[in-house]
């Protein structure tokens, strides 16, 4: 009996994430169905959105990516090639942002040189780096990368050199103890203690980058789940406008419980 009922209280343990999240999901379709009441059907219900849902990843193809056809693509296409534009910016973003963050943290001249410059362009919106990614990069699709690229500086820049800054001094004098060089004290004490504060501002970052790609295919056009919004919206299909959002917060979401679960894997192995 009592290996039963820990059984039972072990399997509601592991699927209780679960469950919220449906009853989550259950909450916001209730409000979204309330919304729709009282615009009298202006803003599409759940049932119209997810009929198609169901019509874009199972009556349609979602792969569909014909030559002959260059007006449509697949909504995984589309999908696919929002991730892409997103990874390659946040992964040139990163190798930037760390090692600027790991410099502003560990050396006071850093801090005073860059510090001003991080403060200053940190609140520029991204929107307005387009413009300057068109004409560096001359063409639409490398302007929304360079904007990717910018916005997603920050988080990780503030956050690494937040975490280096508060290595306690004890941990500094056991590599002065020890005559540990440069690049020993980097590799032992340095980065261990800050990688959680590196991969906090690495979440932040690609939620950011997730964010802005939806702008940045709206003004690019051409290939992309934000291309995907703004021409769904100027044919007139709300519905199409809301599964997309649906998709992108979904997605989002994986994002963000996948660098969840490395950074767990990573600080605490």
């Amino acid at each position: 009996m009592k290996t039963t009922v820990k059984s039972l209280k072990w399997m509601l343990l592991k699927i209780s994430p679960i469950l919220y999240f449906l009853g989550s999901f259950f909450l916001l379709c209730l409000i979204w169905q309330v919304i729709h009441l009282q615009t009298k059907g202006d803003i599409p219900g759940p049932i119209s959105t997810f009929k198609i849902f169901e019509e874009l990843f199972v009556l349609e193809d979602p792969m569909y990516d014909n030559p002959e056809d260059p007006g449509y693509k697949g909504i995984l296409i589309q999908l696919i090639s929002s991730l892409g534009r997103v990874f390659l910016g946040f992964g040139l973003g990163s190798l930037v942002a760390i090692p600027l963050g790991l410099l502003m943290g560990s050396s006071k001249v850093g801090l005073n040189l860059i510090n001003p410059i991080v403060q200053i362009l940190r609140p520029v919106s991204p929107l307005a780096w387009f413009p300057l990614g068109m004409i560096a990069m001359k063409s639409a699709g490398g302007a929304t990368i360079f904007m990717i690229f910018i916005t997603c500086l920050w988080p990780t820049l503030i956050n690494t050199a937040f975490g280096v800054s508060s290595i306690p001094q004890d941990h500094k004098n056991v590599g002065k103890a020890f005559g540990f060089s440069l690049w020993k004290y980097v590799t032992k004490i340095m980065l261990p203690y800050t990688l959680p504060h590196i991969f906090t501002g690495l979440r932040l970052s690609i939620g950011v980058a997730w964010l802005v790609i939806v702008a940045g295919e709206m003004l690019s056009g051409g290939l992309g789940i934000g291309f995907f919004v703004w021409d769904s919206y100027n044919a007139g299909s709300l519905e199409r406008v809301l599964t997309a959002i649906i998709i992108i917060g979904l997605v989002g979401l994986f994002l963000d419980k996948a660098f969840n679960y490395v950074q767990k894997k990573v600080t605490f192995s």
